[in-house]
């Protein structure tokens, strides 16, 4: 079995950030084609923030900033490689799926070699830069949950958050704190 990636939405800014952004789970490439002969200058801000640091989604042809690694069957494999090939025709002006398909397949078998030494669930994020020459520069780096926080907080497995939400079964009529009352009544 071999792995491939998958985009993941830690949080809401991959909406802010990319027009479009990716959807969560789906297939992904480093994307780095996208880029060659355009130059930075050029690019819009968003257009920038993707050339930097994000994965392209197979599907929608959108960013995302992180990706996991997932193993895969060959079957899915395939289907990740054709979803691909559709994008080159329908994003890219490719002339035909049969000679979309081979460039599919070169960013797929790239993507897996990415995965290879990496467990399952391990998050690759990605920094990209153009370098004197304008040649494009992608590195790689594998993200993990540390063991403890700084706090020693278990619950948190590994990441630490400054907030914690959680659902009260509480009456919903009950006592509740208004924290911005004395802001509108002028009181500091």
């Amino acid at each position: 079995m071999v792995s491939l990636l998958r985009t993941i939405r830690l949080d809401a800014s991959d909406g802010i950030l990319f027009s479009p952004a990716a959807e969560p789970g789906e297939w992904a490439v480093p994307g780095g084609f996208l880029w060659h002969g355009r130059p930075f200058e050029g690019l819009s801000r968003k257009e920038r923030v993707a050339f930097r640091s994000a994965f392209l989604g197979v599907q929608s042809f959108g960013f995302s900033t992180l990706a996991v690694v997932t193993r895969v069957s060959f079957s899915e494999r395939v289907a990740a490689v054709e979803a691909l090939a559709q994008s080159f025709v329908a994003h890219l002006g490719a002339p035909d799926l049969q000679t979309a398909r081979g460039a599919a397949e070169e960013e797929i078998a790239f993507a897996e070699e990415l995965c290879r030494g990496h467990d399952e669930g391990r998050i690759i994020a990605l920094h990209r830069e153009e370098d004197e020459a304008g040649e494009l520069r992608e590195r790689f780096r594998s993200l993990r949950p540390r063991e403890e926080t700084a706090y020693g907080a278990p619950g948190l497995s590994g990441h630490e958050r400054p907030f914690h939400f959680v659902q009260s079964d509480e009456d919903e009529q009950g006592e509740g704190i208004d924290l911005f009352a004395g802001l509108r009544s002028g009181e500091t």
